[in-house]
């Protein structure tokens, strides 16, 4: 099951459609899909999440108690990681979680692709997409950046599967810097073998965060299913979290390489994410290009 989280409806709106490539041909042979937002959308985004609508829909939704894996994050504030706040495919205000990545164009952030469209279902499409770094209990104090694309693999869009995606973002309205520049980023591996310690994190919609703050899993990562697995009970709210290498509490630096997806069950005892191999690769590529 995904983890996005499904709130209380606030605005409906029609879905936003992925711009075509040219011919049917080109788009079968190309494994990304890009979705993309006008100038006008993103600018509505932005008026959208005001921070009392932001507060608002953690508000809306319980998803039991915190734990006991999930733990609440107590080290430095992680400027990278933030709120993915969107309007769902159903109307529903919600969130994911979402992070700031190394890219040639300084605006590039990885989540799932669930958080920015159905699975096996082109036409819904998330909207009124923003990334608030940093953001904790009402606040987002390194501003609110506009998502201006948003790449998935195609197989996401067809078949449900490889669930990552690596959205492009505005600079920042208030102070023109673009998001690296403002909050620094995270290095992305890909192929890298699946094993070893794993930091997992995100704005779960369990009580008593309920999606204000980050909580944050430990684990040793190991194959099943084609993904990777570690031992966690995030809930919704959390897809699109950071699984980070290597990761230093002291600094809250690690490497990044895969994205929370999935959970075993409604109880959960497993995280899963998506291995990075060349796939991913064109995906991020992709989006840090644009």
């Amino acid at each position: 099951m995904g983890l996005a989280v499904a709130a209380t409806a606030l605005a409906l709106a029609a879905p936003v459609v992925a711009t075509a490539t040219a011919g049917q041909a080109d788009a079968a042979a190309d494994p990304t899909s890009v979705l993309k937002f006008t100038s006008a959308e993103r600018k509505d985004a932005l008026a959208y999440w005001t921070p009392a609508r932001m507060k608002a829909v953690g508000r809306s939704v319980d998803l039991g108690p915190t734990g006991p894996k999930a733990k609440p994050w107590q080290g430095p504030r992680l400027k990278t990681v933030g709120r993915l706040f969107f309007v769902n495919a159903s109307g529903a205000d919600t969130w994911c979680t979402a992070t700031a990545v190394k890219s040639a164009n300084r605006s590039a952030v990885m989540t799932a692709a669930h958080c920015v469209r159905r699975g096996s279902s082109p036409m819904n499409t998330n909207i009124e997409m923003v990334f608030a770094p940093g953001y904790k209990d009402g606040k987002a104090p390194y501003g609110t950046y506009a998502v201006r694309q948003a790449v998935t693999p195609r197989a996401w869009e067809t078949d449900s599967t490889d669930d990552m995606a690596t959205l492009v973002v505005d600079p920042d309205k208030a102070t023109g810097k673009k998001l690296t520049d403002a909050v620094g980023a995270r290095a992305v591996a890909f192929n890298r073998p699946v094993g070893g310690t794993v930091s997992a994190l995100g704005y779960s919609a369990t009580r008593p965060q309920r999606g204000e703050s980050l909580l944050r899993c430990v684990g040793t990562a190991k194959k099943e299913h084609g993904t990777q697995a570690i031992p966690c009970d995030l809930s919704g709210g959390a897809s699109g979290g950071p699984w980070f290498a290597d990761f230093n509490a002291t600094t809250g630096r690690g490497t990044l390489i895969s994205v929370n997806s999935a959970l075993d069950s409604l109880q959960p005892t497993k995280m899963y994410g998506e291995v990075f191999g060349n796939l991913a690769k064109k995906v991020y590529d992709r989006a840090q290009n644009a």
